[in-house]
């Protein structure tokens, strides 16, 4: 039996909430420290200029709902069974695209944290990359990327995992010049996000050959990390933050059964095994990343990337164990960073973060030809 209390969700629920409503944007929605560059400036195009999308592997595009930002920089709405309502897919493509109509491209796959959207890719100027495609389905307000054990709480259907990988990695590779082996494919993501990157290398290698995980909730065997999920099935974050806060409060959508997600928390006669099963610092999951490239990024300076930070060396030291080659760049309170990182849970760290790796992604993927 694990050693962690068995009163999980006020433990993780208070540690969670704590994280949530401070005040250094300690949650992964929208991005309030974001750096001053930002995604390219809108422009007169229209969906007329974008390429074709087929209805494929389950998704049907919403016409007249395509939102255009810029030739090389757009918003699907899109529907499928797997889903309740209407859900988002922002494209980035390489300026070249259009110009180069014989080339294929590497993708990232990148994934927003909680109470976050599609949008949240503009405070990450990085993932504007002229050496790839970025694409960034909606990951809901509290998906956990998950295909949900309860899939009749107010939220309706929730398969997010099988969303995402079944439907949104073909739909795009059918719509799109994409390189499709797994040598010119990555996942990358934060907070909630960079569990969803981690569970998603280690749940389809043969998708992924390269995977970022930034101030992640990347070990479930910590009850700080099952707390913070608990917070978010509860809403409890924005519940307590409307009435105390005037600096914004994330939403992380209606209240949903605390075992909606991944069943039951408590470590007893293994009623925890979905927590366990996809817990991606289980030296079981980890062996899956044996011909990965792993990189984790964490800070060690508010209330959640000191936790972030733990999980993070111990996914590292296990990997270690594995003998995984992986990357663990721990900036502590941000100094080694950026002048905008204060080492803490938001994108004035997360986007110089980007800045670091997507070079070296980059180059990853120009080296596999």
């Amino acid at each position: 039996m694990s050693p962690y209390p068995r009163r999980l969700t006020v433990l993780g629920a208070a540690l969670a909430l704590a994280a949530l409503t401070s005040t250094g944007s300690a949650y992964a929605g929208a991005p309030a420290t974001a750096p001053s560059a930002t995604a390219p400036a809108a422009s007169t195009a229209s969906a007329a200029d974008l390429p074709d999308f087929s209805n494929v592997h389950g998704l049907t595009v919403v016409p007249g709902a395509t939102e255009v930002h810029s030739p090389t920089d757009f918003t699907l709405t899109v529907t499928t069974k797997q889903l309740s309502g209407q859900h988002k897919i922002r494209i980035l493509l390489p300026a070249g695209y259009a110009a180069e109509p014989t080339r294929r491209w590497p993708v990232t796959y990148f994934l927003h944290g909680a109470a976050g959207n599609v949008n949240d890719v503009i405070a990450a100027p990085a993932l504007y990359s002229n050496s790839m495609i970025t694409v960034v389905p909606d990951g809901g307000l509290k998906s956990w990327y998950a295909d949900w054990v309860m899939q009749n709480t107010a939220m309706g259907a929730a398969n997010w995992e099988t969303f995402h990988l079944k439907q949104v990695v073909p739909f795009i590779d059918a719509n799109l010049r994409t390189r499709t082996d797994r040598a010119h494919r990555a996942v990358v993501g934060l907070s909630m996000g960079g569990f969803g990157s981690l569970h998603y290398a280690q749940a389809r290698p043969d998708l992924f050959g390269h995977v970022a995980a930034l101030s992640g909730a990347i070990d479930f065997g910590l009850a700080e990390m099952r707390g913070v999920v608990l917070a978010t099935e509860l809403s409890l974050a924005g519940a307590i933050c409307g009435s105390s806060s005037s600096l914004g409060c994330p939403d992380h959508g209606p209240y949903v059964d605390s075992d909606a997600i991944f069943g039951s928390p408590y470590p007893i006669f293994n009623a925890d095994r979905v927590w366990k099963a996809v817990d991606p610092a289980s030296p079981a999951n980890l062996a899956k990343l044996s011909h990965t490239g792993v990189t984790i990024y964490t800070g060690n300076n508010d209330v959640f990337d000191a936790r972030t930070a733990v999980a993070s060396k111990n996914v590292k030291s296990r990997l270690d164990q594995l003998k995984i080659p992986s990357r663990l760049v721990d900036y502590g309170n941000g100094a080694s960073l950026s002048p905008t990182c204060n080492g803490g849970h938001n994108y004035g760290c997360w986007a110089p973060a980007f800045a670091d790796y997507v070079p070296r992604l980059e180059a990853a993927f120009a080296a596999a030809g």
